[in-house]
This record gives C-alpha cells, sequence and structure tokens, in this order.
C-alpha cells in the first residue's frame, strides 16, 4: 500500500467507507479546515515550554482527529465509527472555560497577538477553527452533519483556544492586552 494513489489526480478523492467526491466538495473542505487546525494546534505545541497546557493541546488534537472522522463518514456509515464527538467532549471544554475565566483581568481588554510564540500560534489555531466552524454550518445547513454536538463542540473550541494563550501570558506576566487610547 502507497500514499500515493493517484485518483487525486483527476480532482477527487474518497471519504472514509470507500465513497469517492470532488476535492472541492464541502466534506473535503471542512476536513481540510480541521486538518490545518491540528496542524496549527501541533505547531503551538511545538512552543509550549508547559507541561500542562502541552497535554491539553495534544488531548485537543487527538480529539480533532474524532472530528474528522466523523466529517469524513457518509451519514449512513457512521455507526462504524468507533468515536463520536460526544456531550462529555464539549462539557471539558466548558469546563476548561470557566476555570480558565476564573484568572483576575483576563476579560478587562482585547488581546493583541503575537505576544509570545505559544499564543500567537494558538491565535492562528483558533481563527482556522473559527473557518473549520463555518465550513461545518454549512455543511449542517445542507442536512449532512447529523450529529449536533460537532457543532456544539467547534463553537466552544476557539474560546478555549482564546483562552489558553490568554491564560499562559498572565501566568507569564506578559501583557498583550490591547490598550486602545480614549482621544
Amino acid at each position: 500500500m502507497s500514499i500515493i494513489t493517484k485518483t487525486g489526480d483527476a480532482g477527487r478523492t474518497k471519504l472514509m467507507y470507500g465513497a469517492g467526491v470532488s476535492k472541492t466538495d464541502a466534506r473535503i473542505e471542512a476536513c481540510g479546515a480541521i486538518d490545518e487546525y491540528n496542524a496549527f494546534l501541533g505547531l503551538a505545541r511545538a512552543f509550549c515550554d508547559d507541561a500542562e497546557l502541552g497535554d491539553i493541546i495534544e488531548n485537543l488534537q487527538r480529539e480533532t482527529f474524532i472530528i474528522g472522522a466523523e466529517l469524513a463518514t457518509p451519514d449512513d456509515k457512521l455507526e462504524k465509527l468507533k468515536e463520536r464527538v460526544s456531550p462529555q467532549m464539549t462539557a471539558a471544554l466548558e469546563m476548561r472555560a470557566e476555570e480558565i475565566e476564573k484568572l483576575p483581568n483576563l476579560l478587562d481588554d482585547w488581546s493583541l497577538p503575537g505576544a509570545t510564540q505559544f499564543g500567537a500560534a494558538l491565535d492562528v489555531a483558533r481563527v482556522v477553527s473559527r473557518r473549520a466552524e463555518r465550513c461545518i454550518v454549512r455543511l449542517r445547513e445542507a442536512g449532512e452533519v447529523p450529529n449536533d454536538e460537532v457543532l456544539r463542540y467547534m463553537n466552544r473550541l476557539s474560546d478555549v483556544l482564546w483562552l489558553l494563550g490568554r491564560r499562559y501570558e498572565i501566568e507569564r506576566r506578559v501583557d498583550s492586552r490591547l490598550r486602545t487610547e480614549q482621544a
């Protein structure tokens, strides 16, 4: 078996369990955005010097494969998946957000991306996750994402990524607040 299948030469690819589609199919767009998001999470993890945060990011990466598999599987084959996006996954994100939001002054101002490499990489992952969410919304509106939890999870995700970046900066006493001047 080779990774080079040559089927993509004609602009086609396969979903999980063999269904062939155009590489411009909305499902492939969503899967590509999820893959890109995961790659940026990997970049963030590579910049991370905090073991706990690194573990959190690695767990989010593992959950990305669950999302990607669900998106890449035709609706009539979803029962074949070992794992699907669950309410427990979404609840874990919500608990993480609530925990970080307890930090003093966290939500006082906007943040300017780029104060740290880790925070900046998380910000890129965050905006890519938002694009992936928009792709999933389009699929959902077309009736192609039967599991509502996928969209709920993605909606929480960008908030958690922003909060993780700000937590990291606050713990290191890095001020990334925008601080707009009043005239």
